[in-house]
């Protein structure tokens, strides 16, 4: 359980800094440059960095998809900031989920 409120508390803080840069100077981090591009290179950047860990998990690298999927992970949070999505939303519905059987929850759709 220790593990689960690490990771939750570890993409918390990441959304908050990234929530932060969204009024930055693009010129003082990534992120900024990355949320002064516009939602959809946002989404872009999160689409090149989702079929990277696809081919790394295919290729069975464990280091190379840890890696990989560090990057999916920031660049959903900043597609979502970049839409206005709160991350609190997205695990609100990840918790409803939990109590219910992915068959049932996608027939649901």
């Amino acid at each position: 359980m220790t593990r689960s409120i690490t990771a939750s508390a570890t993409l918390d803080a990441l959304y908050a800094t990234i929530l932060t840069r969204k009024d930055a100077d693009p010129a003082s981090s990534w992120t900024a440059q990355l949320l002064a591009k516009g939602p959809e290179k946002c989404a872009e950047k999160f689409g090149e960095e989702a079929i990277e860990a696809i081919i790394e998990a295919v290729k069975d690298d464990k280091a190379a998809l840890t890696s990989e999927a560090a990057d999916v992970l920031y660049h959903l949070l900043v597609m979502l900031a970049a839409r206005d999505v709160p991350l609190s939303d997205v695990m609100e519905v990840l918790a409803k989920r939990q109590s219910t059987s992915g068959i049932a929850e996608k027939a649901s759709r």
